[in-house]
């Protein structure tokens, strides 16, 4: 007997739930989008989200579990195979993964980026920690560049429009540098750590005491300046974004003013960030909606991409 293929429009309703748990800033910034475009960005949001919460063991993005490496790499195994049949076509059975099959097939998704994506996972199931600078924005173009990317292809970017593209990518490092600077003492306490050893060395730092009150001021230099190279990459990206259609343009830049507000909220709270998880009000959020409106219908200042990372 052949399998029924999943109601499109169940799945859409299911990925549109999980972008409202999962990210209000994204669910906001998704409404900007034409209607078609908007389906699709949740469908994507939907397997992203997916995949993060069975490696992290967490439901959409809250609550994680403890996992072992022999949990970790089960969880990773099964993403794998999960997203190798979405994107041969086959009906997966997890709504998360069906949204994959059904915006790959609609946008002719190339199957290299969900597969970078995932290799992102596997840093982390492998226990991986940035030594530099280098490794870090390898790890941030893995978690978050490629979403980017990815996002460029559902709002009608040609593969082979590499600039844009890069400029889509920039936007997702500069959202994850924005996330490593925010949360610092939430993954420190996770056991984990973004920061690149060669930092912790130059500011004599001990990692296993990042916290320490003594080593407050010198982790705030460094959240300082990871809230700065995400400026850089938001500026590339905002290039990237005049190139798109007004509606993709608009949400676009609503999502970078909501993320990039995030990173400068860090750098002005300097230690006291450490304190507390930094987030934009619902306010500030509609600000940023509103704003975004009038960036939209003029062009950003230039941004070249020299000495920015560049995706292979």
């Amino acid at each position: 007997m052949t399998a029924r293929l999943p109601a499109r429009d169940a799945i859409v309703a299911t990925a549109e739930e999980s972008i409202a748990r999962g990210s209000r800033s994204f669910a906001l910034a998704s409404r900007l989008f034409d209607r078609p475009t908007r389906q699709r960005a949740w469908l994507l949001y939907a397997w992203c989200r997916r995949c993060d919460d069975l490696a992290d063991g967490q439901d959409h993005g809250h609550d994680a579990e403890w996992l072992s490496a022999g949990d970790a790499e089960a969880r990773l195994a099964e993403i794998l195979a999960k997203t190798r049949a979405a994107l041969a076509g086959e009906i997966v059975g997890d709504p998360a993964f069906d949204a994959l099959r059904i915006v790959a097939a609609e946008t002719a998704m190339p199957p290299a980026l969900p597969a970078e994506h995932i290799a992102g996972f596997a840093l982390d199931a492998a226990g991986w920690r940035p030594q530099t600078e280098a490794d870090l924005l390898r790890y941030c173009w893995h978690v978050a560049g490629v979403v980017g990317c990815m996002m460029a292809v559902v709002m009608g970017v040609a593969p082979a429009d590499r600039d844009t593209l890069d400029r889509a990518t920039d936007l997702g490092i500069a959202f994850q540098l924005a996330n490593i600077a925010r949360d610092v003492a939430e993954d420190h306490h996770a056991g984990r750590c973004y920061l690149p050893v060669e930092w912790l060395a130059e500011a004599e730092i001990d990692p296993a005491n990042l916290l320490d009150r003594r080593y407050r001021s010198h982790v705030a230099v460094l959240t300082g300046r990871l809230a700065a190279m995400a400026e850089r990459y938001e500026a590339s990206a905002r290039v990237g974004a005049a190139r798109l259609p007004f509606r993709s343009r608009w949400a676009v830049l609503a999502a970078a003013g909501i993320y990039g507000g995030i990173a400068r909220i860090v750098a002005a709270e300097g230690a006291g960030a450490l304190d507390h998880r930094v987030t934009t009000s619902g306010t500030g959020k509609a600000a940023a909606v509103l704003r975004a409106l009038g960036e939209a219908f003029s062009t950003p200042p230039p941004a070249t991409r020299e000495g920015l990372w560049t995706r292979p």
